[in-house]
């Protein structure tokens, strides 16, 4: 598992490349807190191009952060969510509180 991140105008961006799983859930939670803290991020931008199975540690990291971003006005979005993971993403409710984006470009444009 490795995670690529960018940071473009308080929006972070995250790219996972592997599974995001209760294996790796921790390590990724962690580093993305520690860059939300240390350059105020306002937004985060996950990139799941890279990402063909996730479980519900998946699901929790991405709650989490959309918690703490949540009350500061911040938002969460998702890009290139394959369909493995759309199906979760539909089925746990997580469209209901994050926006899903076709590209990184939209996201950025309209968070």
């Amino acid at each position: 598992m490795q995670i690529k991140c960018e940071i473009k105008n308080r929006n972070l961006l995250v790219n996972i490349l592997g599974e995001l799983d209760h294996h790796n859930a921790k390590s990724i939670r962690e580093k993305i807190d520690q860059l939300i803290a240390r350059n105020h991020i306002k937004n985060i931008i996950f990139d799941f191009s890279n990402i063909d199975f996730m479980d519900s540690s998946g699901i929790g990291v991405i709650m989490g952060r959309y918690k703490n971003l949540s009350v500061t006005g911040g938002k969460v979005g998702v890009v290139n969510v394959k369909p493995t993971v759309d199906r979760i993403f539909n089925l746990s409710g997580l469209y209901k509180i994050i926006l899903k984006y076709d590209n990184v470009k939209d996201a950025l444009n309209e968070m």
